[in-house]
């Protein structure tokens, strides 16, 4: 039989720690309180999507052992502004988190449980036992038989006790619009609306609404909307008329051009985010319906050879409804490529739809998570956002987790395009710091719009302001001014996307948790701000230099074997910061196990280290059948380091490990 997941040892486990909690009437809860109950600890910060992708997997979960089973978010936080703890309560609300959530701005928790990456689940037995410590996404169908298997050991022992767990849910809260995402104006007439009526009008993803709505130009009045069911704020995925159709936090909208919507049949492609789809919405004919993506998430997929392709640009085919997608964040029509672009956070990567023969392909990106330049098949991006295209036809990114602007050169030759990092350092770097944009730094960027005076400007999501960068170019008088970043507005609350007004002198502003759209002024002169450059705060681990022995633990869950049949079915790719850290053994190659070796002038720096295996349902020994479900493990990690003498010469790592 397959080994589970579950630990052999008996360690007890660690109290909870934090600020504070949510979700539970403001009473504090302890291992004490949640004694008899199995326990999942679920590690996580609201800025990354695989932790998003975890608590949608865990619902079901979460549903069917209700009784018995607790799940815990230990929210331990990436960037500074996820330590405020009015964003901490935002999210919860906007995510629709229906369980206990410990702060823990001080990763005191997250160290007391060995946590190296988000996410990270822990599994507690009825006892206060250790079962299982997992990292990264997919490990639902493992947790599942380790819960059964936990309730049938322990209601045999009389250690079990079922009954409701310590959450309480908020009170519900009225608003036109609830965290929306991203707006688009009305640029055409769309169904019987005539120039005058349609003028100034905007398209919002109200994504806290699990709708699309038609915004007039008062930014307050909805003209129409489409999803949320009859009743409004409904989620789920459901075609038909605008009151039946169900959306789950839809994040994009994009307008399709009059030719090509007569073709295809609908007005508007919606980026369906939790759903995994993209949507389209006929607006003469008041209907949703799906274009594009099966509702199972990439990279979990039930295809090996789809998740080949996944790891490279190219063509999917042109039957995009049996097509897998992983959170679809941003649509965008290119009028240069005669395309819509979708930035594919899931995947890290950027797709390309063509509606009119239903031909899905990847654009960009390789699939792993992080910061590499360079052509279309080599560059990393990570939890691509917001997206904009500029008069060339060049497309920019809002590179969320990397913190970074970036820009996909099609312009210059469409068939070889590149990708360039305007503003940004890593996965782990950020801060609020105009200027030379090899130095500037952002926060967690959602949005970014290309103006026609040819510079961009980004919402800064999580410092709260609107940044603008312009590249070199020529003064007035003929002198050349060197490439620049400012700051157009500040003070905001979680801006996610920016656009021009019509008028052409104040600025469109999604202001997601003040749920609202504002105007801004275009002020006469930028601000030049300089609040630093700033990296995660994560525990350092203490290394011999020298030889490092790094090994990641992985052992396919019970159902399930590793999927030999195209060779070894798992790989590391690492890398460090500084580049001069590792002397040799980075790179990628098959196997979970790598000699590194550190150079001991260095000092400190972070490993960069990202694990993938490849498992399918099946029983070892066997082959794999035909038609077998195959899943995807990853995660990524960035382990600071101190270079210690007579400091441990191994680093040990879990993706899915049995201790």
């Amino acid at each position: 039989m397959t080994e589970t997941i579950r630990r052999t040892d008996r360690v007890r486990a660690s109290e909870l720690v934090g600020r504070g909690w949510l979700n539970t009437g403001g009473e504090e809860v302890t291992l004490a309180d949640l004694r008899g109950k199995i326990v999942i600890l679920d590690f996580w910060t609201f800025c990354c999507i695989n932790c998003l992708h975890v608590l949608d997997e865990m619902r079901p979960l979460e549903e069917r052992f209700s009784d018995v089973l607790v799940t815990v978010g230990v929210h331990s936080p990436k960037f500074d502004h996820e330590a405020d703890p009015d964003a901490l309560a935002a999210a919860v609300e906007r995510y629709e988190i229906a369980r206990p959530v410990l702060d823990d701005p001080n990763l005191t928790t997250w160290q007391a449980y060995s946590a190296r990456a988000w996410p990270t689940l822990v599994v507690i037995d009825p006892e206060g036992y250790i079962a299982a410590h997992l990292a990264g996404e997919g490990h639902v169908a493992g947790l599942d038989s380790l819960v059964e298997e936990l309730v049938a050991e322990h209601e045999a022992k009389g250690t079990l006790h079922r009954g409701d767990g310590p959450y309480v849910p908020p009170e519900p809260v009225s608003r036109t619009l609830r965290f929306p995402g991203t707006a688009v104006p009305v640029t055409r007439p769309l169904g019987a609306d005539d120039d005058a009526a349609a003028a100034g009008r905007f398209l919002v993803a109200d994504t806290g609404h699990h709708r699309i709505v038609e915004l007039d130009a008062d930014l307050e009045t909805v003209v129409r909307s489409w999803g949320g069911g009859p009743e409004g704020g409904e989620k789920g995925h459901r075609d038909g008329t605008a009151a039946e159709a169900l959306f789950t936090e839809p994040q994009g909208v994009a307008i399709l051009p009059a030719e090509v919507a007569a073709q295809v049949g609908y007005d508007l492609v919606v980026a369906d985010t939790v759903n995994h789809r993209l949507r389209g919405i006929d607006v003469s004919g008041d209907r949703v319906l799906t274009v594009a993506g099966n509702g199972v998430q990439r990279l979990i997929d039930s295809d090996r050879v789809a998740q080949e392709q996944a790891a490279g640009v190219g063509s999917l085919g042109t039957e995009p409804l049996e097509v897998s997608l992983s959170s679809p964040w941003d649509v965008l029509w290119s009028e240069a490529a005669g395309t819509l672009i979708v930035a594919m956070a899931g995947t890290h990567q950027i797709f390309e739809f063509v509606p009119t023969t239903g031909e899905l392909r990847v654009l960009a990106g390789t699939g792993l998570e992080g910061l590499t330049d360079g052509s279309a098949d080599e560059a990393w991006f990570a939890q691509t956002s917001g997206l904009a295209a500029d008069a060339a036809g060049d497309v920019w990114i809002a590179d969320s987790e990397t913190s970074s602007l970036r820009v996909l050169r099609t312009a210059e030759d469409p068939k070889a395009p590149r990708v360039e990092t305007i503003v940004g350092e890593g996965m782990f770097d950020f801060g609020f710091r105009d200027g030379d944009p090899a130095q500037a730094r952002l926060q967690h960027p959602l949005g970014v719009a290309a103006l026609p005076d040819g510079s961009v400007l980004v919402a800064d999501t999580y410092n709260g302001a609107i940044r603008r960068y312009r590249g070199e170019h020529l003064a007035a008088d003929g002198t050349t001014v060197p490439a620049e970043v400012s700051t157009v507005a500040r003070g905001l609350k979680e801006p996610s996307d920016v656009l021009l007004d019509a008028d052409g002198s104040t600025l469109l502003v999604v202001e997601t948790n003040a749920h609202e759209l504002v105007r801004v002024a275009i002020p006469e002169e930028f601000l030049t701000v300089d609040e630093g450059a700033m990296q995660s705060h994560r525990p350092s681990t203490d290394v011999a230099p020298g030889e490092l022995t790094l090994t990641v633990g992985f052992s396919a869950p019970t159902g399930q074997k590793l999927d030999d049949r195209f060779g070894d079915p798992t790989q590391l790719k690492i890398s460090s910061s500084p580049d001069e850290l590792i002397v040799s053994g980075a790179g990628s190659s098959e196997g979970l196990t790598r000699t590194l070796q550190l150079d001991p002038t260095v000092g400190e720096g972070v490993l960069h280290i990202t694990a993938r295996a490849a498992a399918c349902d099946g029983a070892p020994g066997e082959e794999i059948p035909m038609h077998a479900a195959c899943h995807l493990y990853q995660q990524d990690w960035g382990i600071p380091v101190n270079l210690v003498e007579g400091a441990g010469d191994t680093l040990q790592l879990d993706l899915r490990g049995v201790k």
